[in-house]
Protein backbone atom coordinates (compact mmCIF):
# COMPACT_ATOMS: atom_id res chain seq x y z
CA UNK A 1 0.00 0.00 0.00
CA UNK A 2 1.15 3.75 -0.58
CA UNK A 3 1.83 5.51 2.60
CA UNK A 4 0.73 8.96 0.98
CA UNK A 5 -2.62 7.46 -0.37
CA UNK A 6 -5.49 7.99 1.49
CA UNK A 7 -9.11 6.63 1.68
CA UNK A 8 -11.87 8.08 4.09
CA UNK A 9 -15.02 7.42 4.36
CA UNK A 10 -16.91 10.37 6.06
CA UNK A 11 -18.84 11.07 8.54
CA UNK A 12 -17.62 8.00 9.98
CA UNK A 13 -16.50 4.47 8.83
CA UNK A 14 -18.65 3.07 11.32
CA UNK A 15 -23.00 4.26 10.39
CA UNK A 16 -26.05 2.86 10.27
CA UNK A 17 -27.05 0.31 7.41
CA UNK A 18 -29.41 2.93 5.50
CA UNK A 19 -27.00 5.55 6.01
CA UNK A 20 -24.66 6.97 3.18
CA UNK A 21 -21.18 7.98 3.23
CA UNK A 22 -18.73 9.94 1.49
CA UNK A 23 -16.09 7.82 0.06
CA UNK A 24 -13.18 10.13 -0.61
CA UNK A 25 -9.34 9.78 -2.05
CA UNK A 26 -6.55 11.94 -1.07
CA UNK A 27 -3.03 11.49 -2.13
CA UNK A 28 -2.79 10.46 -5.85
CA UNK A 29 -0.80 11.91 -8.84
CA UNK A 30 -2.83 14.48 -10.11
CA UNK A 31 -5.29 13.12 -12.91
CA UNK A 32 -4.22 9.62 -11.66
CA UNK A 33 -6.73 7.13 -13.25
CA UNK A 34 -7.09 4.49 -9.81
CA UNK A 35 -9.84 1.51 -9.83
CA UNK A 36 -12.13 1.77 -6.92
CA UNK A 37 -13.44 -1.37 -5.51
CA UNK A 38 -15.50 -3.01 -2.81
CA UNK A 39 -16.08 -6.23 -1.28
CA UNK A 40 -18.49 -8.28 1.55
CA UNK A 41 -19.18 -11.50 2.50
CA UNK A 42 -22.88 -12.52 2.63
CA UNK A 43 -23.79 -14.61 5.64
CA UNK A 44 -24.02 -17.28 3.87
CA UNK A 45 -20.61 -16.81 2.92
CA UNK A 46 -20.84 -15.81 -0.68
CA UNK A 47 -18.07 -13.32 -1.93
CA UNK A 48 -19.91 -10.29 -3.51
CA UNK A 49 -17.93 -7.21 -5.42
CA UNK A 50 -18.21 -4.12 -7.23
CA UNK A 51 -15.41 -1.91 -8.99
CA UNK A 52 -15.46 1.14 -10.48
CA UNK A 53 -12.69 3.58 -12.56
CA UNK A 54 -11.79 7.13 -11.35
CA UNK A 55 -9.69 9.81 -12.58
CA UNK A 56 -8.41 12.28 -9.71
CA UNK A 57 -8.26 15.67 -10.16
CA UNK A 58 -5.57 18.11 -10.12
CA UNK A 59 -4.76 17.66 -6.64
CA UNK A 60 -4.88 14.17 -6.66
CA UNK A 61 -7.97 13.85 -4.72
CA UNK A 62 -11.51 11.34 -5.98
CA UNK A 63 -14.52 12.39 -4.43
CA UNK A 64 -17.84 10.00 -5.29
CA UNK A 65 -19.86 12.40 -4.49
CA UNK A 66 -19.26 14.70 -7.46
CA UNK A 67 -16.83 12.18 -9.64
CA UNK A 68 -17.98 10.57 -12.09
CA UNK A 69 -17.02 6.76 -12.80
CA UNK A 70 -15.28 6.12 -16.19
CA UNK A 71 -16.07 2.03 -16.35
CA UNK A 72 -16.55 -0.64 -14.17
CA UNK A 73 -20.44 -2.06 -12.62
CA UNK A 74 -21.87 0.79 -13.23
CA UNK A 75 -20.83 4.63 -14.83
CA UNK A 76 -21.28 8.00 -13.83
CA UNK A 77 -22.25 10.16 -9.99
CA UNK A 78 -22.87 7.61 -8.01
CA UNK A 79 -21.98 8.39 -5.03
CA UNK A 80 -23.22 4.88 -2.99
CA UNK A 81 -22.68 2.65 -6.41
CA UNK A 82 -19.77 1.06 -4.95
CA UNK A 83 -22.34 -0.20 -2.12
CA UNK A 84 -26.03 -1.27 -4.48
CA UNK A 85 -23.64 -2.67 -7.03
CA UNK A 86 -22.12 -5.21 -4.84
CA UNK A 87 -22.26 -8.52 -6.99
CA UNK A 88 -21.53 -12.05 -6.57
CA UNK A 89 -19.19 -14.01 -9.36
CA UNK A 90 -21.52 -16.67 -9.86
CA UNK A 91 -24.99 -16.18 -11.18
CA UNK A 92 -28.32 -16.09 -9.37
CA UNK A 93 -27.20 -14.72 -5.84
CA UNK A 94 -28.95 -12.46 -3.21
CA UNK A 95 -27.15 -10.66 -0.90
CA UNK A 96 -28.40 -12.28 2.64
CA UNK A 97 -28.25 -10.36 5.36
CA UNK A 98 -30.55 -10.72 8.12
CA UNK A 99 -28.80 -11.01 11.51
CA UNK A 100 -29.05 -7.70 13.00
CA UNK A 101 -27.00 -8.19 15.69
CA UNK A 102 -24.11 -8.61 12.91
CA UNK A 103 -22.80 -5.24 10.96
CA UNK A 104 -23.05 -5.18 7.08
CA UNK A 105 -18.88 -5.29 6.58
CA UNK A 106 -17.75 -3.53 3.47
CA UNK A 107 -13.98 -3.73 2.39
CA UNK A 108 -13.22 -0.43 0.30
CA UNK A 109 -9.84 0.08 -1.60
CA UNK A 110 -7.90 1.64 -3.74
CA UNK A 111 -5.68 0.12 -6.38
CA UNK A 112 -3.68 1.32 -9.59
CA UNK A 113 -5.46 0.76 -12.65
CA UNK A 114 -6.14 -2.81 -14.40
CA UNK A 115 -3.70 -3.88 -11.07
CA UNK A 116 -5.59 -5.72 -8.53
CA UNK A 117 -2.83 -6.76 -6.55
CA UNK A 118 -1.19 -2.89 -6.46
CA UNK A 119 -3.65 -2.10 -3.59
CA UNK A 120 -2.75 1.92 -2.49
CA UNK A 121 -5.34 2.21 0.15
CA UNK A 122 -8.11 0.06 2.05
CA UNK A 123 -10.75 1.15 5.24
CA UNK A 124 -13.44 -1.10 5.93
CA UNK A 125 -16.96 0.72 6.53
CA UNK A 126 -19.19 -1.47 9.35
CA UNK A 127 -22.98 -0.31 8.50
CA UNK A 128 -25.00 -1.18 11.36
CA UNK A 129 -28.63 -2.43 11.82
CA UNK A 130 -28.95 -1.75 15.34
CA UNK A 131 -28.97 0.99 16.97
CA UNK A 132 -27.30 1.68 20.24
CA UNK A 133 -30.22 1.47 23.40
CA UNK A 134 -32.11 -0.69 20.52
CA UNK A 135 -33.60 -3.51 22.09
CA UNK A 136 -33.65 -7.28 19.86
CA UNK A 137 -35.76 -9.74 21.68
CA UNK A 138 -36.64 -13.12 20.09
CA UNK A 139 -40.65 -14.14 20.98
CA UNK A 140 -42.59 -17.02 20.59
CA UNK A 141 -46.50 -16.74 21.12
CA UNK A 142 -48.86 -19.76 21.16
CA UNK A 143 -48.86 -19.63 16.82
CA UNK A 144 -46.20 -17.37 15.73
CA UNK A 145 -42.68 -16.66 16.36
CA UNK A 146 -40.87 -13.59 15.31
CA UNK A 147 -38.69 -10.47 17.01
CA UNK A 148 -39.35 -7.58 18.90
CA UNK A 149 -37.35 -4.56 18.08
CA UNK A 150 -37.86 -1.70 20.78
CA UNK A 151 -36.45 2.19 20.82
CA UNK A 152 -33.70 3.26 23.84
CA UNK A 153 -36.34 5.46 25.82
CA UNK A 154 -39.67 5.72 27.64
CA UNK A 155 -41.44 6.60 23.89
CA UNK A 156 -44.38 6.48 23.26
CA UNK A 157 -43.48 5.28 20.59
CA UNK A 158 -45.85 3.58 17.40
CA UNK A 159 -45.91 0.13 16.34
CA UNK A 160 -44.83 -1.63 13.39
CA UNK A 161 -45.72 -5.51 12.60
CA UNK A 162 -43.29 -5.94 9.92
CA UNK A 163 -44.45 -9.36 7.71
CA UNK A 164 -41.42 -11.10 5.75
CA UNK A 165 -41.68 -13.92 3.44
CA UNK A 166 -39.24 -15.96 5.11
CA UNK A 167 -37.33 -14.47 9.13
CA UNK A 168 -35.46 -11.17 8.13
CA UNK A 169 -34.27 -8.74 10.85
CA UNK A 170 -32.71 -6.17 8.68
CA UNK A 171 -36.00 -3.85 7.77
CA UNK A 172 -37.25 -4.16 11.48
CA UNK A 173 -34.48 -3.30 13.44
CA UNK A 174 -33.99 -0.08 10.75
CA UNK A 175 -37.00 0.77 11.75
CA UNK A 176 -36.50 0.68 15.23
CA UNK A 177 -33.81 2.71 15.01
CA UNK A 178 -36.68 5.08 13.58
CA UNK A 179 -38.40 5.57 16.85
CA UNK A 180 -40.79 2.61 16.15
CA UNK A 181 -41.60 -0.75 18.32
CA UNK A 182 -41.31 -3.63 15.16
CA UNK A 183 -42.00 -7.01 16.01
CA UNK A 184 -40.60 -8.81 12.74
CA UNK A 185 -43.26 -11.83 11.72
CA UNK A 186 -42.17 -14.61 9.05
CA UNK A 187 -44.99 -15.31 6.98
CA UNK A 188 -43.45 -18.63 5.95
CA UNK A 189 -42.10 -20.16 9.24
CA UNK A 190 -41.93 -23.95 8.25
CA UNK A 191 -40.39 -25.05 4.53
CA UNK A 192 -43.10 -23.78 1.55
CA UNK A 193 -43.88 -27.35 0.27
CA UNK A 194 -44.97 -27.69 4.04
CA UNK A 195 -47.49 -25.19 4.34
CA UNK A 196 -50.55 -26.46 2.80
CA UNK A 197 -52.88 -23.37 4.53
CA UNK A 198 -52.12 -20.17 6.54
CA UNK A 199 -54.29 -18.86 9.40
CA UNK A 200 -55.41 -15.22 9.50
CA UNK A 201 -55.36 -16.06 13.30
CA UNK A 202 -51.62 -16.51 14.28
CA UNK A 203 -51.29 -13.44 12.69
CA UNK A 204 -53.80 -11.63 14.49
CA UNK A 205 -51.90 -13.00 17.89
CA UNK A 206 -48.83 -11.32 16.26
CA UNK A 207 -50.87 -8.10 16.14
CA UNK A 208 -52.02 -8.39 19.50
CA UNK A 209 -49.03 -9.11 21.31
CA UNK A 210 -47.86 -5.72 19.62
CA UNK A 211 -50.55 -3.86 20.89
CA UNK A 212 -49.66 -4.91 24.51
CA UNK A 213 -46.35 -3.79 24.45
CA UNK A 214 -45.81 -1.09 27.57
CA UNK A 215 -43.75 1.51 25.53
CA UNK A 216 -46.75 2.62 23.10
CA UNK A 217 -48.88 5.52 22.29
CA UNK A 218 -51.44 3.97 21.23
CA UNK A 219 -53.61 0.51 20.84
CA UNK A 220 -53.31 0.88 16.57
CA UNK A 221 -50.33 -0.68 14.68
CA UNK A 222 -49.08 -0.36 11.16
CA UNK A 223 -47.86 -3.16 8.69
CA UNK A 224 -45.09 -3.13 6.77
CA UNK A 225 -44.92 -6.09 4.03
CA UNK A 226 -43.74 -6.78 0.34
CA UNK A 227 -44.39 -9.68 -1.73
CA UNK A 228 -46.32 -12.94 -0.64
CA UNK A 229 -46.74 -10.68 3.28
CA UNK A 230 -48.80 -8.22 0.99
CA UNK A 231 -51.87 -10.68 1.22
CA UNK A 232 -51.58 -10.81 4.20
CA UNK A 233 -51.10 -7.38 5.69
CA UNK A 234 -54.33 -6.74 3.29
CA UNK A 235 -56.20 -9.44 5.12
CA UNK A 236 -55.00 -7.75 8.73
CA UNK A 237 -56.21 -4.69 7.45
CA UNK A 238 -59.71 -5.80 6.25
CA UNK A 239 -60.34 -7.99 9.12
CA UNK A 240 -58.65 -7.09 12.55
CA UNK A 241 -59.78 -4.09 14.57
CA UNK A 242 -56.71 -1.78 15.21
CA UNK A 243 -54.78 -1.80 12.03
CA UNK A 244 -54.48 1.74 11.44
CA UNK A 245 -51.84 1.92 8.62
CA UNK A 246 -50.80 -0.65 6.08
CA UNK A 247 -47.77 -0.65 3.52
CA UNK A 248 -48.09 -3.10 0.55
CA UNK A 249 -44.83 -3.30 -1.92
CA UNK A 250 -44.96 -5.57 -4.72
CA UNK A 251 -47.60 -7.86 -3.79
CA UNK A 252 -51.01 -9.21 -4.81
CA UNK A 253 -54.56 -8.47 -4.20
CA UNK A 254 -55.65 -12.11 -3.86
CA UNK A 255 -54.48 -15.13 -1.92
CA UNK A 256 -51.84 -16.96 -3.68
CA UNK A 257 -50.58 -20.46 -3.55
CA UNK A 258 -52.85 -21.58 -0.22
CA UNK A 259 -56.36 -20.92 1.04
CA UNK A 260 -56.41 -18.62 4.21
CA UNK A 261 -58.09 -19.52 6.84
CA UNK A 262 -60.20 -17.26 9.97
CA UNK A 263 -61.61 -18.71 12.82
CA UNK A 264 -61.67 -21.74 11.65
CA UNK A 265 -63.29 -20.96 8.34
CA UNK A 266 -61.40 -20.84 4.73
CA UNK A 267 -62.18 -17.05 4.22
CA UNK A 268 -60.01 -17.44 0.65
CA UNK A 269 -59.47 -20.27 -1.87
CA UNK A 270 -55.67 -19.52 -3.77
CA UNK A 271 -55.24 -18.38 -6.92
CA UNK A 272 -52.96 -21.04 -8.25
CA UNK A 273 -49.19 -20.78 -10.13
CA UNK A 274 -49.34 -21.83 -13.67
CA UNK A 275 -45.85 -23.66 -14.45
CA UNK A 276 -46.79 -23.46 -18.17
CA UNK A 277 -46.84 -19.71 -18.17
CA UNK A 278 -43.22 -19.66 -17.04
CA UNK A 279 -41.45 -17.41 -19.34
CA UNK A 280 -37.52 -19.26 -19.69
CA UNK A 281 -34.69 -17.07 -20.76
CA UNK A 282 -31.04 -17.92 -21.55
CA UNK A 283 -29.75 -17.08 -17.91
CA UNK A 284 -31.38 -19.79 -17.00
CA UNK A 285 -33.47 -17.96 -14.77
CA UNK A 286 -37.19 -17.22 -15.12
CA UNK A 287 -39.98 -14.72 -15.48
CA UNK A 288 -43.10 -15.83 -13.09
CA UNK A 289 -45.26 -12.82 -13.24
CA UNK A 290 -47.54 -14.08 -15.56
CA UNK A 291 -48.13 -17.23 -14.08
CA UNK A 292 -51.20 -16.28 -11.77
CA UNK A 293 -54.50 -15.83 -13.60
CA UNK A 294 -56.15 -12.57 -13.26
CA UNK A 295 -57.61 -12.30 -9.73
CA UNK A 296 -60.40 -9.35 -10.55
CA UNK A 297 -61.82 -12.72 -13.57
CA UNK A 298 -65.27 -13.52 -12.45
CA UNK A 299 -63.84 -17.18 -11.33
CA UNK A 300 -61.46 -15.97 -9.19
CA UNK A 301 -63.29 -13.18 -7.24
CA UNK A 302 -63.17 -15.32 -4.68
CA UNK A 303 -59.71 -15.09 -3.91
CA UNK A 304 -59.79 -10.92 -3.80
CA UNK A 305 -59.20 -9.48 -0.19
CA UNK A 306 -62.28 -7.06 0.58
CA UNK A 307 -59.75 -4.15 1.24
CA UNK A 308 -63.58 -2.26 0.91
CA UNK A 309 -63.36 -3.30 4.58
CA UNK A 310 -60.19 -1.57 6.04
CA UNK A 311 -60.56 0.95 8.24
CA UNK A 312 -57.45 2.21 8.58
CA UNK A 313 -54.87 4.07 5.82
CA UNK A 314 -53.23 2.05 2.49
CA UNK A 315 -49.46 3.06 0.85
CA UNK A 316 -49.80 0.89 -2.14
CA UNK A 317 -45.99 0.48 -4.14
CA UNK A 318 -45.62 -0.67 -7.03
CA UNK A 319 -42.43 -1.65 -8.74
CA UNK A 320 -43.08 -0.70 -12.73
CA UNK A 321 -40.69 -3.16 -13.97
CA UNK A 322 -41.65 -6.05 -11.33
CA UNK A 323 -40.96 -9.37 -12.87
CA UNK A 324 -41.76 -12.02 -9.77
CA UNK A 325 -45.37 -10.22 -9.56
CA UNK A 326 -47.57 -8.02 -11.63
CA UNK A 327 -48.18 -5.69 -8.73
CA UNK A 328 -48.28 -2.10 -10.39
CA UNK A 329 -51.76 -4.07 -12.18
CA UNK A 330 -52.57 -5.40 -8.87
CA UNK A 331 -52.32 -1.88 -7.36
CA UNK A 332 -54.69 -0.23 -10.28
CA UNK A 333 -56.91 -2.99 -9.42
CA UNK A 334 -57.09 -2.34 -5.70
CA UNK A 335 -57.12 1.37 -6.24
CA UNK A 336 -60.13 1.18 -8.46
CA UNK A 337 -61.78 -1.15 -5.95
CA UNK A 338 -61.63 1.30 -3.22
CA UNK A 339 -62.99 4.29 -5.12
CA UNK A 340 -65.67 1.98 -6.15
CA UNK A 341 -66.73 1.92 -2.67
CA UNK A 342 -65.81 5.27 -2.54
CA UNK A 343 -63.06 5.11 -0.15
CA UNK A 344 -60.07 7.89 -0.23
CA UNK A 345 -57.94 6.12 2.65
CA UNK A 346 -55.06 4.90 -0.22
CA UNK A 347 -51.98 6.47 -1.52
CA UNK A 348 -49.83 5.21 -4.48
CA UNK A 349 -46.40 5.26 -5.24
CA UNK A 350 -44.68 3.80 -8.57
CA UNK A 351 -41.14 3.16 -9.29
CA UNK A 352 -40.00 2.94 -13.29
CA UNK A 353 -37.15 1.03 -13.41
CA UNK A 354 -37.76 -0.55 -10.09
CA UNK A 355 -38.19 -4.83 -9.96
CA UNK A 356 -39.48 -6.67 -7.10
CA UNK A 357 -37.11 -6.85 -4.27
CA UNK A 358 -37.63 -3.42 -2.92
CA UNK A 359 -35.57 -3.50 0.23
CA UNK A 360 -33.53 -0.87 2.73
CA UNK A 361 -31.07 1.71 0.58
CA UNK A 362 -28.13 0.43 0.05
CA UNK A 363 -28.51 -3.20 -0.39
CA UNK A 364 -26.99 -5.22 -2.95
CA UNK A 365 -29.10 -5.05 -6.19
CA UNK A 366 -30.12 -8.73 -7.03
CA UNK A 367 -30.84 -9.48 -10.50
CA UNK A 368 -31.88 -12.98 -10.25
CA UNK A 369 -32.31 -15.35 -7.40
CA UNK A 370 -33.59 -18.83 -5.82
CA UNK A 371 -37.16 -17.98 -5.02
CA UNK A 372 -37.71 -20.24 -2.49
CA UNK A 373 -41.34 -20.32 -2.34
CA UNK A 374 -41.75 -21.62 -5.82
CA UNK A 375 -39.02 -23.85 -6.57
CA UNK A 376 -37.33 -21.79 -9.55
CA UNK A 377 -34.83 -19.50 -10.15
CA UNK A 378 -36.05 -16.32 -11.28
CA UNK A 379 -35.62 -12.99 -12.29
CA UNK A 380 -36.66 -10.06 -10.30
CA UNK A 381 -36.73 -7.41 -12.82
CA UNK A 382 -35.41 -3.77 -12.35
CA UNK A 383 -32.36 -1.87 -13.95
CA UNK A 384 -29.88 -1.17 -10.96
CA UNK A 385 -29.85 2.42 -10.96
CA UNK A 386 -33.22 3.08 -11.06
CA UNK A 387 -33.74 0.18 -7.81
CA UNK A 388 -31.32 1.80 -5.80
CA UNK A 389 -33.08 4.92 -6.48
CA UNK A 390 -36.34 3.87 -5.42
CA UNK A 391 -35.28 1.97 -2.48
CA UNK A 392 -34.05 5.69 -1.01
CA UNK A 393 -37.08 7.42 -1.82
CA UNK A 394 -39.80 4.16 -0.61
CA UNK A 395 -37.38 4.34 2.82
CA UNK A 396 -38.05 7.69 3.72
CA UNK A 397 -41.99 7.32 2.29
CA UNK A 398 -42.75 4.90 4.41
CA UNK A 399 -41.01 6.36 7.58
CA UNK A 400 -43.15 9.51 6.72
CA UNK A 401 -46.43 7.19 5.89
CA UNK A 402 -46.37 5.30 9.65
CA UNK A 403 -45.26 8.85 11.26
CA UNK A 404 -48.75 10.39 9.89
CA UNK A 405 -51.23 7.94 10.51
CA UNK A 406 -50.73 6.04 13.41
CA UNK A 407 -52.07 8.03 16.18
CA UNK A 408 -49.19 8.56 18.72
CA UNK A 409 -47.05 11.06 19.24
CA UNK A 410 -43.88 9.31 18.82
CA UNK A 411 -40.58 10.54 20.37
CA UNK A 412 -38.08 10.59 17.69
CA UNK A 413 -34.92 9.97 19.87
CA UNK A 414 -31.85 9.04 17.74
CA UNK A 415 -29.68 5.79 18.52
CA UNK A 416 -26.16 6.52 18.71
CA UNK A 417 -23.59 4.34 17.42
Amino acid sequence: MSSQVRLRLLPSARCLFDQPVQVKVEGLRSRQVVTMRARSTDEKGVVFGSSATYRADGSGEIDLLRDHSLSGSYVGVEPMGLLWSLKADALHKYFFKNNALQPHVVKFSVHEEGREDRMLAEVTNERLLIGDGVSQLPVKGRNFQGVLFTPPGEGPFPAVLDLCTFASEKRASLLANKGFVVLTVPVYSDHPDNVKQMHLDHFKEAVDFLQQQPKLGSKGVGIVSRSKGGEIALSLAAFVPGVEATVWINGCSAVLLVPLYYKNQQIFPPLLFDTNKLIHTESGASIMKYGFENPVAEKNKDSLVPIEQAKGRFLFVASEDDLCLDSKVYMDQMVERLKHHGKENFETVRYPGAGHLLEAPYSPYCTSSFHRVLPYVVLWGGEARAHAAAEVHLWSKIQEFFKTHLSCDAAQTKPKL
